[in-house]
């Protein structure tokens, strides 16, 4: 399944976690917060906030788009909507640039982000590398592979990691699917 992903949502889903961490954080724990929400979303509603694609990469699970936008690995555009709000990396951290506030977000995913940064961000804000070692230990999604290449985690896999049944996750990909947020590639 290939996703629609939606830049603006996932930025105030970016902005929200780097208010939370006082206005700048680390990518890397960026990046996984952000797959962290993608999905425990999921898992919860059937539905991911970004609805970008997921991938395994030597440091873990990723948002491809976030990753790229985040590490600056697609052509930088500077009319997207991420680049207006989040700075480029520097010293390995990013910064909320302005607030864009959160108008995309429904309550329960603010209060999913909140509750994640509680849990993950405040822990791993400063120790990037211990974060990446508990998602390699507790995430079964997750794939090895070698450095600098990226392997497809199909949202099956994720679904099946949160204890979802084969029916429910038929009906979550359909769902999907008739949404208009995914296409399927056989």
């Amino acid at each position: 399944m290939r996703h629609r992903f939606d830049e603006t949502k996932t930025t105030q889903a970016a902005a929200r976690f780097l208010r939370l961490a006082g206005g700048e954080l680390n990518y890397m724990v960026l990046i996984k917060l952000l797959y962290l929400l993608d999905r425990e979303a999921l898992i919860r509603w059937g539905r991911p906030v970004s609805f970008d694609d997921f991938y395994s990469m030597n440091k873990g699970p990723i948002l491809s788009n976030v990753h790229d936008l985040i590490t600056e690995e697609s052509a930088p555009q500077e009319d997207n909507v991420w680049n207006k709000f989040i700075s480029s990396p520097s010293n390995f951290k990013v910064k909320l640039l302005k607030d864009i506030g959160t108008g995309e977000l429904s309550e329960a995913e603010d209060e999913l982000i909140d509750e994640l940064f509680a849990k993950y961000g405040k822990r791993y804000m400063n120790r990037p590398f211990d974060l990446v070692d508990l998602l390699h230990k507790t995430l079964p999604e997750w794939k090895e592979v070698r450095k600098g290449e990226r392997t497809p985690i199909e949202i099956s896999e994720v679904l099946r990691a949160g204890q979802k049944s084969a029916d429910d996750i038929k009906a979550i990909e359909d769902e999907l699917e008739n949404l208009g947020n995914v296409q399927v590639f056989a």
